[in-house]
């Protein structure tokens, strides 16, 4: 909570005012932060100062792991968040790719599991680093990445958190994911959350050790319709310790988390929070 505080009030007294073409709207705007989480200590990145709705960012991220393109997939394992962006982007909804209602394109898990070759066929970057970690091999390029230029007009979404690269050192299993962009009030939240879960499902899935996740955000913004909330309502707010999150020890392979698999799977203990903050979302 600290370092997300810390990151808040810096975006505050430092941020330079940023017109953003695709919301139309201004960002209070800095560059660069580095954000790690205690995944080995299970310090559980939870936002105390506002209550945070924490199933739905795991089951976005489930969502990712199985390499779905539909909202109402998302919508079916927990969340709604992909609703807007398939629905109400109106360059998407014009968009000759675009398939129907909730059809969201070559997007992020997409692009983890099927990475289309030039010459047919596609990869499948997530299956390569989980076969790769069962057999304890590190070969420095167990990465995962969601950022393909050359399908951008395909989805309705270029990712933001765009590349996670894990890291074995002995038996300890490491994360550093990387963010073009980032809206601090709102969807830091859910990255900080998914971040931290996905260093501690892989490690759980492959037999090693979670150690630490490391988190670094190029572009961390604060719209201007979300200032004044944050000023006077969330920065006001004396945080609460971490709670802890348990997963549920029966997970041990990707095909598990690629079928069976539900939100009741996890559970959080000890979570202390300050009444929900209606932060305005930007499509």
């Amino acid at each position: 909570m600290n370092q997300y505080l810390a990151l808040c009030q810096r975006i505050v007294d430092e941020g330079v005012w940023v017109e953003n073409e695709r919301t139309g709207k201004r960002c209070l705007t800095v560059i660069n932060a580095d954000l790690e989480y205690r995944v080995d200590n299970n310090e559980f990145p939870l936002i105390t100062t506002r209550k945070s709705y924490w199933k739905a960012a795991i089951a976005e991220l489930i969502g990712y792991i199985r390499g779905y393109d539909n909202a109402a997939d998302f919508r079916a394992i927990g969340t709604p968040t992909w609703n807007a962006n398939a629905n109400l982007n109106e360059a998407w909804l014009n968009n000759p790719y675009r398939k129907g209602e909730d059809d969201m394109g070559r997007v992020y898990g997409v692009q983890g599991r099927a990475w289309a070759k030039p010459e047919g066929g596609s990869v499948d970057q997530l299956r390569k680093v989980v076969d790769n970690l069962k057999q304890g091999i590190d070969d420095r390029g167990e990465i995962i990445s969601f950022y393909n230029p050359g399908e951008f007009h395909m989805g309705c979404l270029r990712p933001c958190m765009h590349t996670h690269n894990f890291s074995l050192l002995g038996d300890t299993l490491y994360l550093t994911s990387f963010q073009r962009s980032c809206d601090v009030p709102l969807g830091l939240n859910f990255n900080q959350i998914q971040v931290f879960v996905f260093l501690a499902l892989m490690a759980q899935i492959t037999g090693h050790k979670p150690g630490i996740a490391y988190h670094k955000i190029v572009n961390a913004h604060i719209y201007e319709d979300q200032l004044d909330l944050m000023v006077n309502e969330q920065l006001q707010r004396e945080p609460f310790p971490s709670p802890q999150l348990e997963i549920n020890p029966d997970i041990r392979t990707l095909e598990d988390l690629e079928t069976w698999v539900t939100m009741d799977d996890f559970k959080v203990h000890g979570y202390q929070h300050h009444p929900a903050i209606q932060y305005p979302f930007s499509v």
